[in-house]
């Protein structure tokens, strides 16, 4: 019999309506962002792709491009617009080295970084170049 210190194992706290809601939406934004590149020609490499320093929610090639997506839906195209701030930026930035790391038989490939906001009752509108890695 394995010694224990008399601590209970933590249990999972379940999420609340709200998160899971919030959950479902994005992958339902992701879905419909990585639908809009197909049609564009685009082939998507990776989904949700998370480092230490963040998470990149597309990422996609199209000839020599490689383009890094932040996927934003909210209740207005405005509103998912300003949702892209320049702290999370930075963080994708930092996750996009993390990808080329992982995968650098992309190294050479010219970079963009894109986002695509959704909104109800709007077509997604792709952002090219939505912010560059400049600091």
């Amino acid at each position: 019999m394995a010694k224990t210190d008399g601590a209970e194992p933590a249990e999972a706290k379940p999420a609340s309506p709200a998160r899971v809601a919030a959950f479902r939406t994005g992958l339902s934004a992701e879905s419909r962002a990585a639908a809009l590149l197909m049609a564009k020609g685009y082939r998507i490499l990776a989904k949700r792709f998370k480092t230490p320093h963040g998470e990149i929610d597309l990422v996609a090639k199209k000839r020599n491009l490689l383009v890094f997506v932040e996927v934003k839906a909210r209740a207005r195209l405005d509103d998912a617009a300003y949702a892209v701030t320049p702290r999370q930026q930075a963080r994708i930035i930092d996750a996009a080295q993390g990808w080329l790391m992982v995968h650098p038989e992309h190294a050479e490939f010219d970079l963009r970084f894109d986002a695509i906001l959704i909104a109800p009752r709007h077509l997604p509108r792709h952002l090219l170049a939505a912010f560059d890695a400049s600091r």
